[in-house]
């Protein structure tokens, strides 16, 4: 795995002080029983130290890939270190699909699922929806496993790594489909306001990419399922007449095929193809969640401060995420709107964006991914949360004394 000792964008250095790489369950059982402090690391694409711990570091990376579909159940069992880059074109071969992919598809399954990542889509639920259970290793190295419908398992799934190492994952399949992807420009940014529901609404997912200058949103992305094109251009705006790159004024290298060329599912519903995702991330990101109803009033809060922006942001994203139940999750019991911001890797002046942004949506209780850069008091974010305490009671029944946790999980997770 490339430089296990740092995170993607390699601004955070890992502080363990052991790192493996098992090849089997069982070794991964051996590591966590004979550790003190451990936490598991996936595609290492969190900016902040979530995956960090002064203890024992393990990718599941080496484990061997298993992808076992069943047909009759239409699942597929997934070892922990498996990425949505290997797992689908295998898929697809055979017939089957997840319904939902994050942006980029170079990330590992695991990883994504206990953050709580996402792909985009008013019917569509965080990359947690389509899973129906896990398989655990345990702080006493027990593997434990937990099933869709069972007591335990809508808190444990999105759980930071704080119940234990994730070995392998069931997921929902369905049957593979095609789509296609058409790109609108220059949106009057009071149309979107004035008609956000509408437009979100208007395609299997849409995403909305603005650079926060002036009266306009630049981009819409419409990935559909068929082979009509989405009537995108109604608010405002006009279709794009070549293949465009979220971020103004960069070629389009590496996004997934646009003008409404038809294509499988897993190199549409991402903005970029499999393999592309450099190995060394040149970029911060931070991301924060609100209530769906309140992304009008959001949007012309953050327009209020996008002068403060402009110094380090690269390109914002804007997308919907359907409620969910699952406990740490942003998105729960709450359909959401998530506004997602790249940065230029100036930690001062993008704290300083940061503070302007989680000011702009304070009045809108907003709840940061886990795995990506925010500024606001930890008391402020877990009181975001309505099943912490719940939480805490299940994540210390699974780890009582504390092996999974970590300076991070400590102070956002467990208030220590």
């Amino acid at each position: 795995m490339h430089k296990i000792s740092h995170n993607w964008a390699e601004h955070v250095a890992f502080g363990a002080a052991s790192v493996h790489l098992p090849a089997t369950t069982a070794e991964v059982q051996d590591v966590v029983r004979a550790a003190s402090k451990v936490r598991a690391v996936g595609a290492r694409h969190s900016f902040n130290a979530i995956a960090d711990t002064p203890g024992a570091l393990i990718s599941l990376r080496g484990l061997k890939r298993r992808i076992e579909i069943d047909a009759a159940t239409r699942t597929v069992r997934v070892d922990g270190g498996m990425t949505y880059s290997e797992l689908c074109p295998v898929l697809d071969a055979a017939g089957w699909a997840v319904a939902n992919l994050a942006s980029h598809p170079d990330f590992t399954i695991v990883g994504a699922v206990a953050t709580a990542t996402h792909g985009s889509g008013n019917g569509n639920q965080n990359l947690a929806g389509s899973v129906s259970g896990l398989d655990f290793v345990t702080a006493d190295g027990a593997l434990r496993t937990l099933r869709r419908g069972e007591a335990d398992f809508e808190g444990a799934l999105v759980g930071a790594g704080s119940l234990g190492v994730v070995t392998g994952l069931t997921l929902d399949l369905v049957p593979r489909f095609d789509m296609r992807q058409d790109i609108v420009l220059d949106l009057p940014f009071a149309a979107v306001t004035e008609n956000f529901d509408a437009l979100m609404g208007m395609a299997y997912n849409v995403s909305l990419f603005t650079h926060w200058r002036g009266e306009k949103v630049d981009q819409a992305w419409f990935k559909s399922v068929g082979s009509t094109r989405p009537a995108g251009t109604q608010f405002g705006g006009h279709f794009a007449t070549a293949d465009v790159n979220p971020v103004s004024g960069k070629p389009a290298l590496g996004t997934t095929a646009q003008m409404g060329v038809a294509g499988p599912w897993y190199d549409r519903l991402p903005h970029v193809r499999i393999g592309v995702l450099s190995p060394d991330g040149y970029e911060f990101q931070s991301e924060y969640f609100v209530a769906r109803s309140d992304a009008p009033a959001a949007m012309r809060a953050l327009q209020s401060v996008q002068d403060r922006l402009q110094s380090v942001l690269v390109v914002s994203e804007i997308r919907t995420v359907a409620a969910d139940p699952f406990w740490l999750s942003p998105n729960y019991r709450e359909d959401s709107v998530a506004f997602h911001f790249s940065f230029q890797r100036d930690w001062p002046e993008v704290q300083k964006a940061l503070a302007a942004i989680e000011g702009a949506l304070s009045p809108f209780r907003p709840r940061p991914h886990w795995g990506k850069l925010f500024v606001m008091p930890a008391a402020e974010l877990m009181a975001r949360y309505a099943r912490l305490d719940d939480f805490r009671a299940l994540a210390t029944r699974h780890d009582p004394a504390g092996k999974f946790r970590n300076a991070f999980t400590e102070t956002y997770v467990f208030g220590g």
